[in-house]
């Protein structure tokens, strides 16, 4: 007997709710896909995200999800989230549970 069985045997007239199923977040999804590069800087690993052409405001929030997700530090340059440390597979993971398409660059 598994928990659903047995919580319907202690709460016979309990209905079930259906809950939706959201996006974790509202920032504008893309046909195109976004890349995902690993480039040294003065000797340090850093994850660089290109390729969104939505607007500004939504890869900022995109950058500052990815940022608190990971846990590091990073910033929004010239049309690109540069993230620091290699985390390629985390984030292309993450985007594409968003509905992103990602494309790995570089290795």
């Amino acid at each position: 007997m598994d928990l659903r069985e047995q919580l319907k045997a202690l709460f016979p007239e309990h209905q079930e709710e259906e809950t939706p199923t959201l996006p974790t977040s509202n920032v504008w999804l893309q046909d195109d896909p976004l890349l995902c590069k690993y480039e040294k800087r003065k000797g340090k690993p850093i994850t660089i995200i290109e390729g969104y052409n939505g607007a500004d405001n939504d890869f900022k929030v995109l950058a500052k999800e990815l940022k608190t997700h990971l846990g590091v530090g990073g910033t929004v340059k010239d049309d690109s989230i540069i993230i620091q440390g290699d985390y390629r597979d985390t984030i292309m993971k993450l985007l594409t549970e968003k509905g992103f398409k990602v494309k790995r660059v570089g290795g």
